[in-house]
């Protein structure tokens, strides 16, 4: 009795299109991780006085601050200022890498 293919499991085309269809979507997250490297998002707080600047990949690469939000006497408000612009360009990153990444980035197989 022959049963064919791998171990009795059919042919050997399914795999062979498996393993293409594989290799297809491995290239396309490739490219959107490099897309994601090379894009630039930026957050901001106060008013766009503090900005902050990182790449897709959450990479930083800027920090801007507007010398007027500067108070020598209130080292703490520009700290919280700071971290309110990191965390809205961390937010358009997320944004971006779900939009270039789909539901495969979120889940961590990538």
């Amino acid at each position: 009795m022959a049963y064919g293919g791998y171990g009795g499991f059919g042919g050997g085309n399914n795999m062979q299109q498996l393993m293409k269809q594989a290799q297809a979507m491995q290239r396309k997250m490739q490219e959107a991780q490099k897309q994601l490297a090379e894009s630039e998002v930026t957050g901001s707080a106060a008013g766009g006085m503090v900005q902050v600047t990182i790449t897709g990949d959450k990479t930083p690469v800027s920090v801007s601050i507007n010398p007027e939000v500067v108070d020598p006497e209130d080292v703490e408000m520009l700290e919280d200022t700071l971290l309110a612009a990191l965390s809205d360009a961390v937010k358009q990153a997320d944004e971006l890498s779900e939009k270039l990444l789909g539901p495969l980035g979120a889940t961590g197989l990538i």
